[in-house]
This record gives structure tokens, C-alpha cells and sequence, in this order.
């Protein structure tokens, strides 16, 4: 089987609002200059080295901004201008909502598990609903058209909608697949939490991950449902990805990721027995040093020559504690064979690394020839995103911004000129 990496490309509306309750970096870049040209460039070029290092990528691309019919559900009348202009005089917090380009970070699109896992041997993919923030919650639905269209074929792939907003659900960033490799059945983890900590929410119930197994078909024996620590959230740990990440038989966790490490430990051993955990100590690294360095939060792949190598955010080689444990690891002959460097600052100063960029899913190479072509790379495909963003990507945005007229008319014509670059046709997505 295959592994595909889905990134989502860099939306032209990037900007820093703040809007991400929890998430240390977004709150503390609110209010920044953003640059959305240079930040979808930088996960292009991510994408690049992807490919160049043999792997399968695909694409998503950014959320139509600004959101005027969600708007309009909330009672602002007229023309799309006239729609924006009214929430910005009345209620400038839905425009900034309403302007997020929050769904570059696709490992919050979906849960995917993948067809050894499932009950009718398909890939199976549930939107998540996103339902704690609001500029997040209004995504799935546009989610979901651009899911059913990559992955259209019924003879390999399920498409589920999100579940009911009630029950917070926020995809694969909460979420981990065990297994001896892609191609054969594995352990899924589902990392929940409720309630509060130092001041933060939660944000996926286990209600809310036991409905996705169920939907996905995945054996009580084969689903592992775990706490995340309270200390983890409230140090800044809004999703699981920021504090554990895992690949075939590697998980490779912060010691104090979830709220009964050894329980979770013994879990998994019992049903893989030759899976290997890497638990990162406290006392080397602190649980603050892993938010600001996103150490979790790297692409931790398989290589087509073999070995794991982790893709890490520049932040983590530039926070020493972080880099000196992770470099002894890999001169010590671990499971994690090499690591690489990648520079994605801009996703990095609004609160996602490396991990919260992509959506993985594995499926067989049948199962790959069969998603639409359109959402998968090649480097002649790299180049026509790259001449788009280049042209039509706005250079800054500061918050102030967000209220004029000219930038939501440069945003909607970048967006189509990426489709068109694409072969979408207009209304497709």
C-alpha cells in the first residue's frame, strides 16, 4: 500500500486574527503582519521535497474566503460586498471567521482509516465537524464536496459527513494508526478529552471518536480509545498531534501525552506486540519546549528505500533541549533513521507544523490510480501552483485589512485562477 500525504495549499487569505482559543502561537501572533504568498510557498516547497524524496503527495485546495453564504445564514443581506461590509461595521469577529484560511491545515479535514482496517476492506473518511471554534466549524460541509470528489470511486473508497456538531470532533489530528506496515491491519488510536484545562477547551469527545469507528468499521479489538493529559492541553497542546505522532510500528510520545501513558503503552503492546514507543522524558524535554518547537507535530514517514525519517519544522533544530534530544536519538541508531528540515514559519506563527498540514492516507496503489488526478502532484503541477501564488497571492495582510473591499476581490481571483490552473471547473468546488 501507499501512503499519500494530503496538504492543504496556503489559502490567500491567511492572516493572523488570533481566533484559535488554546493555541499558543495563534494567540500570540495575533495581530501580526502575515504574509500569505511567502506561507503558501513554503508548504509548496515542503510538498516539493515530499515528492523528491519519492513519496505520494496530494493536494486540497483553499476554502472559498471570505464565507458570504455563511454570513448570510447569519442575516446579512445583499451583495457579496455589501454582506462583508455589514459584518465588518456590525460584527467584525464573523468577518475575521468568516475570512479564516484555517482549513490549510487538512489534518484537521478528516479520520481516515484505511481499507485493512475496515469491515467492508474500503478506505473510509469521516469529515470532522470542527464544532469547538467557530471559524473552523464552518468548513466541513465545503470539506466534505472537495472528499467526495478526490475520493469518488465506491469500489475503494467511503466518504462519510461530519458528525453532529454537538460532539466535537477534530480529525486526524486526534488520531493515529499502529500497524507492521500501511498494508496490513493495525491499531487505531483515538485521543479524546473533555471539559477544561488552564483555561482551554478540549476539543474531540470520545463520543465523538467511538461514532467514527463505528462508521468506519473498525473492530473493538483493533480501536484503542485514550485520554490526553490535562497537562498537555493546558500547556498548549490544543490537538494530540502536538504532543505524539505515529508511523507503522513507531509511536514516538511525549511522556506526559496522555493521562495513563502506561496504560496506553500496555494497549498497544498487547495488540502489536512489536510495536516500539519512543517516550520522550519530561526531564529532557518539557511539555513547554514541545508546543514552542513542535516536535510532535513533524510528518514521521516511511522512506520507498526504507527507514523512517522526521520532517521537522526550523523551529525545532532552533529550541536546543528539542534538538539535542532528537539528534542523540538518531545518532543512537533508533527507529527514526534521519530527519529532515523543513521552513513553514507562517503556518508555524498562526499555531501548525509540519503534521497539522497534511492528511494522510494509505490505500493501494489501485485505490491511488482511482482518486481524481487533480488533487494529486507532480512537479510540472508544483510549477503552475507556484507561478499562481506568485501572481496573484497577496504579499501581506494585516488584520486591519480584512475589512477592505480590494483584498476579498484579490482573494476570490487568486482562488479561481489556482482552480483554473487545476482543471477545476467553477462550481465544482
Amino acid at each position: 500500500m501507499i501512503e499519500v500525504n494530503f496538504d492543504g495549499l496556503i489559502g490567500p487569505s491567511h492572516n493572523y486574527a488570533g481566533l484559535s482559543l488554546g493555541n499558543l502561537a495563534s494567540a500570540s501572533n495575533a495581530g501580526a503582519e502575515a504574509s500569505p504568498r511567502a506561507a503558501a510557498l513554503q508548504g509548496l516547497a515542503k510538498m516539493r521535497r515530499m515528492l523528491d524524496l519519492g513519496l505520494t503527495q496530494g493536494l486540497f485546495v483553499p476554502l472559498d474566503r471570505p464565507d458570504t453564504a455563511w454570513l448570510r445564514s447569519l442575516g446579512f443581506t445583499g451583495s457579496d460586498d455589501d454582506v462583508c461590509r455589514a459584518a465588518w461595521r456590525d460584527e467584525p469577529a464573523l468577518l475575521r471567521s468568516a475570512m479564516s484560511a484555517s482549513s490549510m491545515w487538512t489534518a484537521n479535514a478528516a479520520t481516515v482509516s484505511p481499507a485493512p482496517d475496515t469491515h467492508d476492506g474500503r478506505c473510509h473518511i469521516t469529515a470532522a465537524n470542527l464544532a469547538t471554534m467557530v471559524h473552523r466549524s464552518i468548513e466541513h460541509e465545503h470539506v466534505v464536496k472537495q472528499l467526495r470528489l478526490a475520493f469518488q470511486d465506491p469500489r475503494y473508497f467511503a466518504v462519510h459527513p461530519a458528525l453532529p456538531a454537538v460532539f466535537g470532533d477534530e480529525g486526524a489530528a486526534n488520531f493515529m494508526r499502529l500497524a507492521p506496515s500501511h498494508g496490513v491491519r493495525g491499531v487505531e488510536v483515538f485521543v479524546y478529552a473533555e471539559g477544561r484545562f488552564g483555561g482551554f477547551p478540549a476539543r474531540q469527545s470520545r463520543v465523538a471518536s467511538e461514532a467514527v469507528a463505528r462508521f468506519h468499521g473498525v473492530s473493538r479489538d483493533d480501536a484503542i480509545f485514550v485520554r490526553q493529559s490535562a497537562e498537555a492541553i493546558a500547556a498548549g497542546a490544543f490537538h494530540n498531534d502536538v504532543v505524539a505522532v505515529a508511523n507503522e510500528n513507531v509511536l514516538l510520545a511525549h511522556e506526559q501525552a496522555f493521562a495513563e501513558p502506561a496504560l496506553v503503552h500496555r494497549q498497544i503492546r498487547d495488540r502489536m506486540p512489536e510495536a516500539v514507543i519512543v517516550e520522550v522524558p519530561a526531564s529532557r524535554v518539557s511539555l513547554a519546549a514541545a508546543t514552542r518547537s513542535y516536535l510532535f507535530n513533524s510528518q514521521l514517514v516511511t522512506l520507498p528505500t526504507g527507514g523512517m525519517m522526521l520532517i521537522v519544522p526550523a523551529e525545532t533544530r532552533e529550541t536546543p533541549e528539542v534538538w539535542s534530544w532528537l539528534t542523540e536519538q538518531i545518532a543512537a541508531g533508533g527507529p527514526i533513521g534521519a530527519v529532515e528540515v523543513v521552513d513553514v514559519r507562517e503556518s508555524m506563527r498562526n499555531g501548525g507544523g509540519p503534521a497539522c498540514l497534511r492528511l494522510r492516507v494509505a490505500a493501494s496503489a489501485e485505490a491511488v490510480a482511482a482518486i481524481d488526478a487533480r488533487f494529486l502532484l507532480d512537479a510540472a503541477k508544483c510549477d503552475r501552483i507556484q507561478t499562481v501564488v506568485e501572481s496573484s497571492w497577496p504579499a501581506r495582510i494585516v488584520p486591519s485589512d480584512l475589512g477592505e473591499p480590494e483584498l476579498w476581490h484579490q482573494i476570490r481571483a487568486a482562488r479561481a485562477a489556482l482552480l483554473a490552473a487545476l482543471g477545476f471547473s467553477e462550481g465544482e468546488l
